[in-house]
């Protein structure tokens, strides 16, 4: 048996050219047979399908049709995110370059746990890096891409931004070292794999700051915010209502009066239910007053970084301690593409890992960047070249371009809801979710709903519960979603809702 070709090396590309048509090919099959944005019949016939497809996962001998058969069977039995009609979850389509761009990362498949492993991609990821945390505080050389009075605070807002930390608010100037040695103190940005990997690693920089910590949060809150309390040994988070889907001031600043000890206050821009975004600038004054640590969970909202007309819904953004993001959402990026800011750069010490494999105190001396505390994992694969791809072949106008071209779906279908008499609709969208419901009808005949379009295979819409009723999810993510591929849900809905 001959030895199977590499991707990679000086015969990489020309192995992977015929292979790469193999699974350009299975992709389009497997599409066409599905037909729709869900493969039709349910978990059982989709699970049967598969198996049949896949045979013996193990075999004694392998088959050189494996790659397009099991492709096939995958695009076949996938929920497409480009389908118009696949408007559930925060599950964005990937834009082509991004794509061509991850699959150079798995050619070359660096692993950004030391510099011999990924010489270029080490320093390509500490560029960007930077670049994402100064668009999330602001590069005080640059104000050219901040807008409303964030762009104006200069000292100012250094100054609130340090007076939250106490007495540890002055900091040296040695940062971590990642590929460029020290950093300033205009924040920093880890890559994650996502707003889970992100806020858990967020409350574990709080942890070590302040031992003893307690989470506060509103009902509204992403689940893994609660895990996380879970699996840092955490106190159990003081979890405050949200009756209106955010997190209330008043509240709020009513918690940490009563409170002792220190505090992690975790805010959202962007909630999974509705894409609601809390108050962030009186959330940020309250932190200020009580002397709390603030983390803003914007996995979601993020992404209205990019879009002049919505960035403004983000202001107060730049107070957080720690921010998440998820370039996998609003950003159009393959999973996984997940960043954790940090304002103040020193914080990222308590990651600081010795390896002598990987990190030598003698390389790191002779100026071999150490790679071990840029994130808790060890080997990594380079996400941040589809990112970097993405941003410098769209730019920040492109990406910002594809964000108001979402909300703007969302505001269309909003629209059509209110002015249909079979349907209601919770509120107009922040971001880009919708949440509507046929009118009249039970929770029960909600879900009902949902399952058998689901099961059909005909569209693919979340459910979430709020104001004690269960709601209809539209999540819209794909920018070339068309104003009859919105009006074709409705129909659906409407055609499936018994009388």
């Amino acid at each position: 048996m001959s030895t199977p070709p590499l991707a990679s090396g000086p015969e990489g590309p020309d192995a992977l050219r015929p292979l790469l048509d193999t699974v350009l090919h299975a992709l389009a099959e497997g599409t066409a047979a599905r037909g729709g944005p869900l493969p039709a019949g349910g978990p059982a016939h989709v699970a049967e399908r598969l198996r049949t497809a896949l045979g013996d996962p193990l075999p004694h001998h392998g088959s050189p049709d494996a790659l397009h058969t099991l492709v096939r069977a995958l695009a076949e039995g996938a929920a497409d995110p480009a389908d118009p009609l696949c408007a559930a979850h925060l599950h964005c389509p990937p834009l082509a370059v991004a794509t061509a761009a991850d699959l150079a990362a798995s050619a070359l498949n660096p692993s950004l746990d030391s510099w011999d492993q990924a010489p270029a991609a080490s320093e390509l990821e500490a560029l960007l890096t930077r670049a994402l945390a100064d668009l999330v505080y602001g590069d005080p050389d640059d104000t050219s891409h901040t807008s409303g009075t964030e762009g104006t605070k200069g000292a100012e807002e250094t100054k609130l931004a340090q007076g939250t930390r106490g007495a540890e608010g002055t900091r040296g100037a040695e940062g971590t070292r990642g590929a460029e040695g020290t950093r300033g103190a205009q924040g920093d940005a880890l890559v994650t794999t996502g707003g889970t990997e992100s806020n858990q690693l967020a409350l574990l920089l709080a942890r070590e700051k302040h031992h003893g910590i307690q989470l506060v949060c509103g009902a509204n809150a992403h689940h893994s915010l609660h895990r996380a309390t879970w699996l840092l040994g955490l106190p159990e988070p003081v979890v405050l209502p949200t009756p209106a889907g955010t997190l209330d001031p008043a509240a709020l600043d009513s918690a940490l009066s009563d409170l002792r000890g220190p505090l992690l206050v975790a805010a959202t821009a962007g909630t999974t239910d509705a894409g609601l975004i809390d108050p962030l600038p009186d959330i940020a004054d309250l932190c200020a007053t009580h002397g709390a640590r603030l983390h803003i969970d914007a996995a979601y909202g993020g992404g209205l970084l990019f879009s002049d007309r919505h960035r403004t819904k983000l202001d107060g953004l730049a107070h957080a301690d720690t921010v998440t993001l998820d370039l996998h959402k609003l950003g159009w990026q393959p999973v996984a593409a997940g960043l954790l800011a940090v304002r103040d750069p020193t914080d990222l010490t308590p990651l600081t890992h010795r390896a002598d494999y990987l990190n030598a105190d003698d390389d790191t001396e002779a100026g071999h960047p150490d790679l071990l505390g840029r994130s808790l994992r060890t080997t990594r694969r380079p996400d941040i070249l589809k990112i970097a791809v993405t941003l410098k072949t769209l730019g920040r106008h492109g990406i910002g371009h594809l964000v108001d071209q979402v909300c703007a779906h969302a505001h269309e279908l909003a629209d059509l809801t209110a002015a249909h008499p079979g349907f209601e609709l919770y509120d107009h969208p922040v971001i880009s979710t919708v949440l509507f419901r046929p009118e009249g009808a039970t929770d029960d005949t909600v879900a009902a709903v949902r399952r058998t379009l689901l099961d059909q295979g005909r569209a693919v819409l979340g459910r979430a519960t709020l104001d004690g009723r269960r709601w209809l999810k539209a999540t819209l993510l794909n920018p070339h979603t068309r104003p009859g591929d919105l009006a074709t849900l409705l129909k659906l809905v409407e055609g499936h809702t018994p009388r």
